[in-house]
């Protein structure tokens, strides 16, 4: 049977976003850093992180940061579903490409969710400071996504 292209819709992105905030052990200091510095950008969104993470930002910035769970108990995992239920809209990731982590297949699999949901996906403080200085960044925009209501339609 010949696979079929999976539709595309657009949607907007809201001005007030979802940012997920994630880092691994060793980038923890450079992804707190980073938070701080542009702390009045972020201020202007929901925040989430997975465990330490979180703490770790609620901490430093005294802001509200939902805190998920630890990544490598399954954080990474409750972020993927969380953005392909469309409820994060953009994915800070601040990981260690010379270390290798026992969780790989839950990361590899969070970063191919969020390249499918088609967010915003930051990786280093050089591309984190590029999004946030997006005017994207602090307004809405539109993007395209999965239609998954077509998909289904066409699998019945």
């Amino acid at each position: 049977m010949k696979s079929k292209t999976l539709q595309q819709k657009t949607i907007t992105t809201p001005e007030r976003k979802n940012v997920a905030l994630v880092a691994h052990d060793n980038m923890k200091p450079a992804l707190i850093e980073w938070a701080d510095k542009h702390k009045n950008k972020l201020i202007k969104h929901n925040l989430m992180a997975t465990g330490t993470t979180g703490n770790l930002l609620h901490k430093q910035l005294n802001v509200p940061v939902q805190s998920l769970i630890s990544g490598p108990l399954g954080g990474d995992q409750q972020l993927g579903g969380l953005i392909a239920e469309g409820k994060i809209d953009v994915l800070i990731f601040f990981w260690d490409p010379f270390e290798p982590m026992p969780h790989d297949p839950d990361i590899k699999a969070l970063l191919r969710v969020a390249a499918v949901w088609n967010i915003p996906i930051a990786c280093s403080v050089s591309s984190a400071n590029f999004l946030v200085s997006s005017p994207l960044f602090e307004s809405e925009f539109e993007r395209q996504v999965p239609d998954y209501d077509k998909y289904l339609q066409e699998r019945l």
